[in-house]
């Protein structure tokens, strides 16, 4: 029937009605918080195009992840800014490596705490591209070697599973690497660690804040022969295929919210847990506009992860996990969850 007989605002004319009815749901065990580890003691970097987050030592860093964990976040995913790098990037498996060093850290401090292992070169390597790179009489016509870069990544991973990662997480985009991570942690007596696979890893300029934080941008060039072409859909589907018929336990697609049709596409296609990267260009436009206040913040950030969710992301890693999840716990008021909208805003 239609109007007048049917009136779709009877269900959204208060608070409670709007949540006894709300179809998504948003909770903070589904959020992931990427952590930045450094060397030294007592370090606390800012990160200037990403308001409120830092480069961290190993201590400070550990003092961040419980902070996270008290508000309710119960998973980290952590990158590494080694001592040195050089041109095959031999600190991202070194058994004292600063990403090692945090997962050893967290291990002690926070046992129930998941914690991802980024698998990747760029913060490692002196030219900032993802793997090892192949030989060529003008240095600018070097490209990444698969197969070489593979088999470091094998190395990588069996060294921060012996450091206490929970999962890992490739992110390089490299042909046959989760396959290959597979058989590199089942021979070293890791058969029960999960992969996380990106997947579905767009070529993005939504990234350029996290190379600010990671310091990993390349020296040369770009990444787009070994990242995808945003245009792409349907290769973004046999990526995603591959990596399941390789092993992957889980697929992640990065960025999140411009491929949200890329992100529902693979929900309905698999029953595998499914993740979204909220990158830090995301991130660094909702700050931004906040500060202009041209946003509200807090009713921004959670509209885009529960949008994320709505299409199909079980869990998300996003630089604003600790703010949603105190939003979640009623510290602040979100337009999205229960109560009244912030004043000023729209009913």
């Amino acid at each position: 029937m239609g109007f007048p007989a049917t009136r779709m605002r009877r269900l959204r004319r208060t608070a409670a009605l709007r949540g006894l009815v709300r179809e998504t749901r948003l909770a903070a065990e589904q959020l992931v918080l990427p952590l930045f580890a450094c060397p030294g003691e007592g370090v606390a970097r800012p990160v200037g195009s990403m308001p409120g987050v830092y480069q961290h030592s190993v201590d400070r860093l550990v003092e961040t992840a419980a902070a996270a964990y008290a508000a309710g976040v119960r998973a980290v995913l952590l990158f590494g800014l080694p001592e040195q790098k050089d041109a095959v990037g031999s600190a991202a498996w070194a058994d004292d490596g600063i990403v090692q060093r945090a997962l050893r850290a967290l291990g002690r401090e926070l046992p129930g705490l998941v914690k991802i292992a980024d698998l990747c070169f760029c913060e490692y390597t002196d030219h900032g591209h993802c793997g090892v790179l192949t030989q060529a009489a003008d240095p600018a016509n070097r490209e990444v070697d698969n197969d070489a870069t593979v088999a470091n990544l094998e190395r990588q991973a069996v060294s921060l599973a012996a450091a206490g990662a929970d999962v890992i997480a490739p992110s390089d985009m490299m042909d046959g690497r989760v396959g290959a991570i597979r058989a590199a942690l089942d021979a070293a007596g890791k058969t029960e660690l999960p992969i996380l696979s990106y997947a579905v890893k767009f070529a993005s300029g939504f990234y350029g804040p996290f190379r600010e934080a990671a310091g990993s941008a390349p020296s040369f060039g770009d990444r787009r022969a070994y990242q995808m072409d945003p245009a792409n859909g349907r290769e973004a589907m046999r990526e995603a295929a591959l990596d399941v018929e390789e092993g992957a336990d889980m697929l992640m697609v990065k960025p999140a919210l411009p491929y949200l049709d890329l992100l529902a596409a693979l929900r309905r296609r698999w029953d595998l847990p499914l993740a979204a990267y909220h990158v830090s260009g995301e991130f660094a436009m909702l700050k931004a506009a906040a500060e202009r206040g041209w946003l509200d913040y807090d009713r921004v950030l959670m509209e885009s992860l529960i949008a994320i969710r709505r299409a199909g992301a079980d869990l998300i890693v996003t630089y604003g996990a600790v703010d949603a999840a105190r939003l979640l716990a009623g510290e602040l008021e979100a337009a999205t969850g229960p109560g009244q909208p912030p004043a000023g805003s729209d009913p």
